[in-house]
């Protein structure tokens, strides 16, 4: 059976021939006691190239962002974030039922709300209200297809943040992503927040696992909550090993070929009648397509491309979601737009 051209998630990516002859080489040691030496290793590199002075592994990315929050905060006190953020939108409500936080929500169509909506959303000293603790940035941002939020506005909320006495943690998800876009070193962008995390199974290819970085006393502080949330395990030489092969220069700088191809698949989808892409968006391996003009539902769409072998993602009632990744070539991709390119016709 042909198997389908999965345009879904980044989440797809596989570890490499390479990245798994390295883990199953690994040596092991039980990490809780601070002995799995490819587990210091990989908290090592992730520090130094995020420019923290430490990282700590945690199983996921939700897990890690969980950690900040408790670890910046108590229970109470407020959040801002922008109203589509990961955070807020897609961890289960972490942010309110584990670590017992109010969340303020503002709009950032680039994703990031202004200085000037933040310094609004800022709680004055009221016995009335909750206390603002904290504000949490995304890049690349998700839910506005991968986009890159101007590093002019980070900068413009870190002063911010350091005249309100406020803390930052960025979710970098996809933080490598936004580097590679920017052409920077990804700490160029991290130094604009206290706290970063970063996924390392996305396009990076690791098969599980995120880094949390920040202040020394802050990571020795989060090393609680992690074991708190679970998130204490023991041999992960194996996973910390792809981690580390998921950080090499070589590996970062392949997402690059990710991007363009969501370039070329966004130009094919403007190219098809009823489609709309605004490309001025497609900054990273996200596409989002507007399928209004079309009359189509976003899940019957995606429904009826399926049965032609193409996976993609409803992302509201007349857009769908593609994310290009290691796993599907530009082949794959041209042929998955002549495939959009029949449905289109047969509507």
């Amino acid at each position: 059976m042909e198997r389908p051209i999965d345009l879904r998630r980044d989440t797809i990516t596989l570890p490499t021939e390479a990245m798994k002859q390295f883990a199953f080489q690994a040596e092991l040691g039980d990490s809780i006691y601070g002995e799995d030496p490819m587990q210091r290793k990989l908290e090592e590199l992730g520090a130094s190239i995020l420019g923290k002075e430490r990282a700590i592994f945690l199983p996921s990315g939700t897990m890690g962002n969980l950690v900040a929050l408790l670890t910046h905060t108590r229970r109470g006190e407020e959040v801002i974030l922008e109203e589509s953020a990961h955070i807020f939108t897609s961890e289960t409500g972490g942010v309110g039922a584990i670590a017992g936080l109010t969340v303020k929500p503002i709009r950032g169509e680039d994703g990031a709300p202004s200085p000037a909506a933040i310094l609004q959303a800022i709680r004055p000293d009221n016995i009335h209200y909750p206390r603002t603790r904290l504000i949490c940035l995304e890049n690349t941002h998700y839910r506005y297809g991968g986009i890159v939020p101007p590093l002019e506005k980070f900068r413009a909320i870190r002063e911010l943040a350091t005249e309100k006495g406020l803390s930052i943690h960025l979710d970098g998800a996809r933080l490598f992503n936004a580097a590679v876009y920017l052409g920077v070193e990804v700490q160029v962008i991290a130094q604009y927040a206290d706290t970063v995390m970063v996924s390392l199974s996305k396009g990076l290819g690791a098969p599980v696992g995120s880094l949390l970085a920040g202040p020394r006393d802050f990571i020795k502080e989060a090393e609680r909550y992690r074991k708190m949330l679970g998130g204490g395990m023991r041999q992960t030489g194996w996973l910390c090993a792809c981690g580390i092969m998921a950080l090499s220069p070589e590996n970062i700088a392949r997402l690059r070929e990710d991007h363009e191809n969501a370039r070329f698949l966004a130009e094919g989808l403007c190219a098809i009648p009823g489609i709309k892409v605004d490309c001025t968006r497609v900054h990273t391996n996200f596409v989002l397509a507007d399928l209004a003009e079309s009359g189509w539902d976003a899940r019957q769409f995606v429904e009826r491309l399926k049965e032609k072998g193409v996976l993609a993602t409803p992302a509201g009632e007349s857009k769908v979601r593609f994310v290009t990744s290691k796993e599907v070539n530009r082949t794959q991709i041209a042929l998955a737009l002549e495939r959009i390119h029949e449905l289109m016709r047969a509507r």
